[in-house]
């Protein structure tokens, strides 16, 4: 597979180096140059495989020639060795946890997966790579632990200062090593924008290897298709084969990009629920047909806290390929105090928790079925409720068991170096490492 920028569509790489790059030096983003349709039989057989057997059929033709199918299937063994379960919520309501992993959120397969990638190809390369990572949240974590102990990498992780959970910040900056976290005096955009800066600047690329693991690499967002595939075949084997609607709680719309891509392999998946927070630049792109970028507003679904997604010029590319995809998106976008009211109620009705992510998520499936009662929805449960726990104890007056993944982070000291919102000083602390 060869991929081209966003910006330039008749300029092409490997996977690999679009891997190691992270972001074209034009500013643009990196898409296959085809989609690859699945064959009947591979949805025939869904039901019978296991989650990393799926895992390599969908991922191996984006991958090849660069990685061996032995590579390719090693990496997806390591990767894809948690649980994803379809968990029923009511008769047309499922939830598809994505935090059984290391760090209890849905970045953890993305994060494995690249770390495993870069891994492997810098194994070869003569100078260290330098993974640049900025984070609303999960990211920071995911990439941390999935990188964390790696010899050929170094990772800096830019997090906004205030505007992550306290679980989150722990994950993020205990670990040492190979890891560095930079508290940033800023927005998540500022952190963004900053990592952007770097990839675009020549004279510090030439003394520096850089690369990304947010969600502007292919490595990080292609695996995430997997979610959409192990949730219809869950449906199938839950005797639910109608129409299916997927609500995806998104920020940087990297999860959403890769659902789409499901769908455009022969995937059935009726309808998309772009579910969002108060920064709903893209629901509202979908209602006017013009994208606003803004300044992120700070939520209690912090994660999804982008006010100018990075993968909007994945999806803007798509909408131009295929139109009618387009017409299988809807969007809505939801408060704070809904947010905290939907976990409320859906403790009292079903005994189910979930995190103000998961909350936008069923808020948004729920607004959809309600006009669609011929539909089964599934939404994304991106993270495991303890990791909001200030929220969650606070709206279900309810003390949260701390699961062991997390048990020892607590009792470990942050390690941050402080950071103005200033992209010489980002830049003076790379040239001086």
């Amino acid at each position: 597979m060869k991929y081209y920028s966003t910006k330039s569509t008749n300029k092409f790489t490997s996977a690999s180096e679009s891997a190691i790059l992270g972001l074209p030096p034009d500013n643009g983003l990196y898409m296959p140059e085809t989609i690859p349709h699945l064959s009947s039989d591979f949805f025939s057989n869904i039901k019978k495989m296991s989650l990393s057997e799926k895992a390599f059929h969908i991922l191996a033709p984006y991958f090849e020639p660069d990685f061996t199918k032995e590579e390719i299937k090693k990496i997806v063994e390591e990767t894809f060795n948690f649980e994803i379960p379809l968990v029923k919520i009511t008769d047309r309501v499922f939830s598809l946890e994505l935090y059984h992993g290391p760090t209890l959120a849905f970045k953890d397969v993305g994060a494995r997966f690249l770390a495993r990638c870069l891994n492997a190809i810098s194994k070869n390369e003569k100078q260290k790579l330098t993974v640049l990572v900025a984070t609303s949240g999960d990211t920071g974590s995911a990439v941390a632990h999935g990188f964390y102990g790696l010899d050929h990498v170094d990772v800096i992780i830019l997090y906004p200062d205030g505007r992550v959970s306290d679980l989150q910040e722990r994950q993020m900056t205990c670990l040492g090593k190979n890891i560095t976290a930079l508290k940033v005096k800023g927005s998540f955009d500022d952190c963004q924008n900053m990592v952007k800066k770097a990839f675009l600047d020549n004279e510090l690329r030439s003394q520096i290897s850089l690369t990304s693991a947010n969600s502007i690499n292919i490595a990080r967002f292609l695996p995430q298709s997997v979610y959409y595939y192990h949730a219809i075949s869950q449906l199938e084997n839950e005797g639910k084969e109608g129409k299916v609607a997927i609500s995806v709680p998104s920020g940087n719309y990297g999860n959403m990009t890769a659902g789409l891509f499901a769908k455009l392999t022969g995937l059935k998946i009726d309808q998309f629920i772009a579910s969002s927070n108060a920064n709903k630049i893209f629901p509202d792109y979908l209602n006017s047909g013009i994208y606003s970028p803004k300044p992120s507003v700070k939520t209690l679904s912090n994660a999804m806290d982008v006010g100018d997604p990075s993968n909007f010029q994945r999806l803007e590319r798509l909408f131009n390929l295929y139109p009618e995809l387009k017409s299988t998106i809807t969007g809505f976008s939801f408060s704070d105090n809904e947010t905290m009211k939907c976990i409320d109620k859906t403790y009292k009705d079903t005994g189910y928790i979930l995190d103000p992510h998961g909350a936008v998520g069923l808020l948004g499936l729920e607004t959809f079925l309600e006009k669609n009662q011929d539909y089964t929805g599934v939404f994304l449960e991106t993270a495991h409720p303890v990791k909001f726990n200030e929220t969650v104890e606070k709206v279900l007056d309810k003390t949260l068991e701390i699961p062991e993944q997390l048990q020892d982070v607590l009792d470990r000291d942050k390690k941050f170096i402080p950071l103005d919102n200033d992209y010489e000083a980002f830049r003076t602390f790379l040239m001086e490492r």
